[in-house]
Order: C-alpha cells, then structure tokens, then sequence
C-alpha cells in the first residue's frame, strides 16, 4: 500500500531564493505547455471548421511531444533545474487535460499564488544526517518527527506561505492483516454534534472558523481597504492568509486525533455516504459544514482503517434520520426537531443517536452479514458467502 509523510524543511535565505526561482520556473514552464495544447487544438479546430481536417477530429499534444521538444530547447532557467522535474510538470499538464477530456473543467493558467509546489518524481533526492539534499538546490535542514516506514518513491517540495514542507509518497510491502470485528460502530455526522455514535457517545464540533471569525473579518476588512497592487497589501495578504493556514491545521489536527481514535476503538465503522458538495450549496449552512470538516475525518478515517487492517462502509444516507431504529417505520420530521419520537411503537430518543443506529443497522452485501457475526476476513469472505 501507499502512504504519505510530510515533515518541516528549514531552508536558509540562498537556499529559499532557489526554491522560490524552481516554483516559477515550473510555474512558466506550466503555463507555456498549456499555451502551447491550447493554440493546437485552435489551430486544428479551424482546420476542422473550414473542411482541411477530413477526419473532424483535432489531433492533441501529448507528454511526449512536450516532453521531446523540452529537452532539445531548455532556457537557461530551465537547465538549473533537475530534469525529471520539469517532466514531471509536463506530465501535470496531461493530467489536467485527462481530467478535462473526463468531464472536469479546463485547465487554468497558474498564477504566481497558486503554483506552489514540485516534484522529484524518481531521483535527485536523499535523506543524509538530518539533511534533505536535493539535486541542484543543496542540503535543507529537516525535521524527522516521526520514523519513515518503506521505500520512498517521490519526493514533493510545498510552499505554504512563508513555510516549506516536503511529502514522500511511501510504497510500503508489508502485507496488510485484516482484523477480526469484535467491536463496529455506526457514525452520524451532524453540525450541533460533529459526530454521533450508535452507542450514544458524541463529539462536538469544535467551530475553529466560528471562534477565529473575529479576527479574520478584521484582517479581512483592513485588506479590503488597501491600495491594489501595493506592497502594503501583499503584506496584509499574507497576514490574512496565515489565519486561514491556522484554522486549517487546527481543523486538520482535530480530524486527525478523533479518527486514531475512532480506528484504536472500533474494527469497523460505518458512515453515511454524504454529498457535500450538493451540501454546501445551502447557503444557510455552507459555513458551519466546511467548518466541521466531514469529508476531512472520513477520508483520514479511511486511510487509517486501511492501514491497521480494519473496515469503513459508507452507506446510503436516505431515511436514516427519518425511519426509526426500533420498528423501522417512518417518521417524517424536519431539520429542527432534534428528537426521535415514534408514533408507531412509542420509541423516543435523540435523533443522531436514532440515525446512528440506522446506519450501523444498513447491511452493505455480505462485509456486513459477516461483520455482525464477528467473523469477518477476507478469506471467509471469498470461502463461506452465504447465498442472498
């Protein structure tokens, strides 16, 4: 399996020139295989138009064109580079246009805030003595907090604001063991309690955007009032853009420690399988949902679970919070009745803990019948599946 570590680098002022000269030499680079797909594919559009192409159909740059036609005319910028860097942002832009051809909008032009990161996607990195050394750039001080496990395949360099980070992609070959399920919880996320187990127990959600909301509408609002494209405010830019990169790591370090926890407790967990995105189009709640991070614990849920050999199930979200976990009818209720009472067989509790239950309750094929009889592993799986 594939994980990642990001750890601290500490460059010093040369070093951070150089790596701020590698962003934009990328970030040109970038721009100008982008500039050079899109007068293409003009270009054979019209041919298409005009009845030249007999076939319809525009012929595309590919990587490799790109790829060839850099390495016969690099600029002087570009040779102080290391060269699978610069491929590796040629191969950026073919996945932004795989993307595109798949249904996703069409590659933008990056500006100078917004390409912040490289790749060394084979070679021209190592770890030395407390040293991160890099092929053309030289030895960076970083921090190692944590013990690398497995062979580092890739090696990305990230700006953020005025710090720098790197991440290796880890291939890690130890096989994978899965657990037998012995405990299983069902999850309700929500916005009055971040999440609600099917045992009751419930997190609240800690609203770190609601409680720095103060202090950014002020840096906010002395931005606001700055003379555009003056030094004073790129200055309160960055002020502004720091409260924001707090909240996100409070909001990532929050996701972080309740999903170990979640994944120490529980062999398998189930939560609904929500469309946030369709969410947040609810203007009413779109703050509060992109504050409590859902998508965020789940997917760090996930990728633990997997690590330690144990299940996350996302289910479908329809009527769980509208049928009751006791009798299993029906009963229609708005978003601000926060209590379950049934009509039909007198059960009355909490909605989420009620939602809750459902969800653990919603069987998804066979990992379900197997996890309720505290039996389940791959191999039975495949061996001792029942006939439905």
């Amino acid at each position: 399996m594939k994980k990642t570590y990001q750890f601290r680098i500490y460059p010093n002022k040369n070093q951070e020139v150089v790596l701020n000269s590698t962003l934009s030499t990328c970030r040109r680079l970038y721009n100008d295989s982008l500039a050079e797909r899109k007068r293409q594919a003009e270009l054979n559009e019209l041919e298409r138009t005009f009845g030249i192409c007999p076939w319809g159909k525009p012929e595309w740059l590919n990587y490799y064109d790109q790829a060839n036609s850099l390495s016969e005319s690099k600029t002087e910028f570009q040779k102080e580079v290391f060269s699978q860097v610069l491929q590796n942002v040629l191969k950026r832009v073919e996945r932004s246009f795989k993307n595109f051809f798949n249904g996703f909008g069409y590659p933008r032009f990056q500006g100078r805030d917004r390409y912040n990161s490289f790749t060394f996607p084979q070679s021209g990195f190592k770890i030395e003595d407390g040293k991160l050394i890099l092929s053309k750039i030289g030895n960076i001080k970083i921090i190692l907090h944590r013990e690398i496990e497995g062979k580092i395949k890739t090696c990305t360099i990230k700006k953020d604001i005025d710090q720098w980070y790197v991440s290796f992609s880890i291939e890690i070959d130890t096989p994978i063991i899965p657990v037998k399920i012995k405990t299983e919880t069902g999850i309700d996320v929500g916005l009055n309690s971040l999440i609600t187990m099917s045992n009751g127990c419930q997190i609240e959600p800690p609203e770190f955007l609601r409680v720095s909301e103060k202090k950014l509408t002020h840096e906010q609002k002395r931005l606001s009032r700055k003379k555009k494209r003056s030094q004073n405010r790129n200055k309160q830019r960055i002020i502004v853009a720091k409260v924001h990169r707090r909240i996100r790591n409070q909001r990532k370090d929050f996701a972080h420690k309740t999903s170990r926890k979640l994944v120490e407790e529980y062999d398998r967990i189930v939560f609904e399988d929500l469309q946030i995105q369709n969410m947040v189009k609810n203007h009413h709640l779109a703050k509060s949902i992109s504050d409590a991070g859902w998508s965020q614990l789940i997917n760090f849920t996930k990728t633990k679970a997997e690590y330690a050999g144990k299940i996350v199930e996302l289910v479908n979200p329809r009527n769980t919070s509208q049928n009751c976990s006791s009798c299993g009818n029906s009963v229609k209720k708005d978003l601000s009745v926060r209590i379950h009472s049934c009509p039909f067989c007198g059960f009355v509790l909490d909605r989420d803990h009620n939602a809750a239950i459902n969800i653990l309750n919603s069987t998804v094929g066979i990992t379900g019948i197997y996890a309720r009889q505290g039996i389940f592993d791959r191999g039975s799986m495949q061996r001792d599946a029942p006939s439905l």
